[in-house]
């Protein structure tokens, strides 16, 4: 009888060490899983380090060469950051930047470059509707409206289609008044009949790259020139009415851009500052990989791009770009102010590569990881 016992014993003891192996087996899976790269507890904290390092680093360049469209992209990046997480660091950075411009746009009346900013503005205002945010960006581009100029000589360079194109949706957006996207179209669509290779299904930078070529005999386009069209792309996308007349020609362009861009990724999951050539700069780069990385993830995110095909790029392209942020939160390896590809260093940082990083990461977040 105490035989018997014992082996019943036993025999319950064996059942609970086996329960307990699998079930410790299975939160050590689960808590590898909310762990990876891709999880969003991983996501959030990497979003916040790399802000928060480049808050306390700001790059002194773009204050003395005025590149303010430099420092703007970074707090484009914390709005989306803000809408996405309700962390008011993001909010607060934003309102301090904005403060510190005086609600203003730019300078230079007409410049793609100095609109940018008014993103950040129309952003903040759709949070606390002051009417002085949105004051200043109406009245100049109610001007620049009503001195009209073609496209392809006022958004002469492809990156002008991120700085100024997302502005004029939101002023759409925000005020009801259609004559900002009709304005945007003749704009866009101009500079996209100047600068685009339908044959390539990219954007050259200025018309200066037409007859240009790689080392290697291919023509030259520049990966973060791409990056600020599908980066701007994808705010034009999600604020445009799908009734719009326009709205299927800017996913179609976009659709053929993201198939074109998808195949260019290289084996590490970066993007090489040459696109067609990638050993004209052999070495790593980080700001056109986040918008990449950014702009394809929205499109899983909104249906637009077949997940089974595009979420393998996103998430190679995510775990590299995370792999280029140095324990201190700097984000590596980015590209400096340029107009063309040019040598990279892994010290290499700036703002807009930031702004792109959190960017990739509220789409990112979405993915459910």
């Amino acid at each position: 009888m105490k035989k018997r016992m014992r082996i019943v014993l036993m025999g319950c003891c064996s059942w609970v060490i086996i329960i307990c192996l699998i079930s410790c087996a299975d939160n050590s899976k689960l808590h590898t899983a909310t762990n990876t790269v891709n999880s969003k507890a991983n996501v959030l904290q990497q979003m916040k380090a790399v802000y928060t390092w480049q808050r306390n680093n700001p790059i002194s360049l773009n204050e003395k060469f005025d590149y303010d469209w430099a420092r703007a992209v970074l707090y484009i990046g914390a709005m989306r950051a803000y809408k996405s997480t309700n962390d008011t660091a993001y909010l607060n950075g934003s309102i301090t930047y904005s403060s510190n411009v005086n609600w203003q746009p730019g300078p230079r009346f007409r410049m793609a470059d100095d609109l940018a900013r008014c993103q950040i503005f129309l952003d903040i205002y759709d949070v606390q509707k002051k009417e002085f945010m949105l004051a200043s960006t109406k009245n100049r581009f109610d001007s620049i409206i009503n001195v009209p100029m073609d496209g392809r000589k006022d958004w002469w360079w492809c990156d002008a289609l991120f700085m100024a194109p997302p502005v004029l949706v939101r002023l759409a957006e925000e005020t009801g008044d259609a004559k900002y996207n009709q304005f945007l179209h003749r704009m866009w669509w101009d500079t996209y009949d100047f600068l685009y290779d339908k044959q390539e299904n990219l954007f050259f930078r200025d018309n200066s790259f037409f007859e240009k070529k790689t080392p290697n005999g291919n023509k030259l386009f520049w990966s973060r020139g791409n990056g600020w069209v599908m980066g701007g792309l994808v705010q034009l996308l999600e604020r445009l009415p799908k009734n719009d007349a326009s709205y299927n020609k800017y996913l179609e362009v976009y659709q053929k851009m993201a198939e074109k861009i998808s195949g260019l990724q290289q084996p590490d999951g970066l993007w090489r500052a040459s696109l067609l050539d990638p050993n004209q700069v052999p070495v790593k780069e980080t700001s056109g990989s986040s918008f990449y990385t950014f702009a394809l993830a929205w499109g899983i995110n909104n249906g637009v791009l077949d997940k089974k095909t595009y979420l393998p790029v996103v998430l190679k392209g995510w775990k590299a770009i995370n792999e280029a942020v140095a324990p201190d939160g700097k984000l590596t390896w980015v590209q400096r102010v340029a107009a063309k590809p040019e040598s990279v260093q892994q010290s290499d940082n700036q703002e807009y590569g930031t702004g792109a990083f959190l960017m990739a990461g509220t789409e990112m977040m979405k993915l459910g990881y």
